[in-house]
């Protein structure tokens, strides 16, 4: 297929991979690069011979050999450009989250037309395990969904010896804290592998900052939440039970069960070697019998390649992303409806 004319706006960490990506992908060319900070811009343009660099991403939107279009900056500089990119008709990938708040997305739906918008926060739904997984629940072989389960602790190391990014600890910045950096991969990741079929309708949260002794760890003036935890009951009778925290004063622990009427499933959703699915299946005969549904070996190839890929493909095929606006509306609601919980102390209909 013809590749696909793409400008980065973000020349950070994550836009440094999707400019490496679009290199190696026959299915993109990249012809433009933009960030505030002139050096950046520079570094990358130079580093993949990018024809044209720009200080500010408005500018580049103007340009007339873009197509389409990635955001890799922080979540509040995210809407002024996707909606100038609907406007002249440019394709936009979002990393995550894909924006501040559910009514930042709803104007994106509202202006995006026919044009694609995929959104990063699919990343680890590209992996061949959870590809296996996703189909295996589409079978119905774990019967009537549960409980979708998800326990991911990191434990606070040895403070950092370089400043850390001020966006991933600041609201204002990024909407949030751990919740929007990680919980967008996680909600995605469990709604995903489930088909999309469940619908949240009742909110439980609370989130926690970073502990005063543990404070070297974020920049200065840090506002967000480094521990988050929810009970979210959907339509039926599902519920997810979530909790992700970073810098924590607690071993690293990940636990991952999709818990159904029928069996089981004990997964992980970050790539790892070694990696193991485990299915409990269930028989009136002999109860509980444990099984390996899946395992194998998976590195960070399709993580940092696969959005990009994902993303042309459906500009060129004419299919929906992984991840579409729609979707990510529904992972970013649950955020908004943890948070809203969270300062109000009780329960959030969504």
């Amino acid at each position: 297929m013809k590749a696909v004319s793409v400008g980065i706006i973000g020349c950070g960490v994550i836009g440094r991979i999707h400019a490496k990506s679009a290199m190696e992908s026959p299915q993109v060319k990249l012809v433009a690069v933009a960030d505030l900070i002139e050096e950046r811009a520079r570094e990358v343009a130079d580093q993949h011979s990018v024809p044209a660099r720009y200080g500010e991403g408005l500018d580049l939107l103007d340009d007339p050999r873009v197509e389409a279009v990635v955001l890799a900056l922080p979540a509040n500089g995210r809407l002024a450009l996707a909606m100038k990119a609907f406007r002249r008709g440019i394709h936009v990938l979002t990393e995550k989250p894909v924006a501040m708040n559910a009514r930042d997305v709803e104007q994106m739906i509202a202006a995006r037309g026919a044009l694609v918008a995929a959104c990063c926060s699919s990343r680890y739904r590209l992996l061949p395990s959870a590809e296996v997984v996703t189909r295996f629940i589409a079978t119905g072989a774990l019967g009537e969904l549960r409980v979708l389960h998800c326990r991911a602790i990191s434990a606070a190391a040895e403070p950092p010896v370089t400043p850390p990014p001020t966006w991933r600890l600041r609201r204002r910045e990024n909407g949030g804290g751990i919740l929007m950096n990680w919980g967008s991969y996680d909600l995605d990741y469990l709604l995903g592998v489930t088909g999309w079929s469940l619908v949240p309708r009742l909110v439980l949260g609370q989130t926690w900052t970073l502990a005063p002794d543990l404070a070297a760890r974020a920049a200065p003036d840090s506002d967000a939440e480094t521990h988050v935890a929810a009970l979210i009951r959907c339509e039926g009778g599902t519920v997810i039970s979530y909790e992700r925290a970073e810098f924590a004063a607690a071993q690293t622990e990940n636990a991952w069960k999709i818990v159904g009427s029928r069996g089981a499933l004990h997964l992980r959703m970050i790539t790892e070697s070694a990696k193991r699915i485990a299915y409990d299946a269930s028989s009136d005969a002999e109860g509980v019998s444990p099984q390996v549904l899946w395992e194998g070996t998976e590195d960070a190839a399709p993580l940092h390649a696969g959005p990009l890929r994902d993303f042309a493909a459906a500009i060129r095929e004419g299919h929906p992303p992984k991840t579409t606006l729609e979707q990510a509306l529904v992972v970013q609601k649950i955020s908004d409806a943890i948070y809203a919980s969270a300062e109000k102390g009780a329960a959030v209909a969504i």
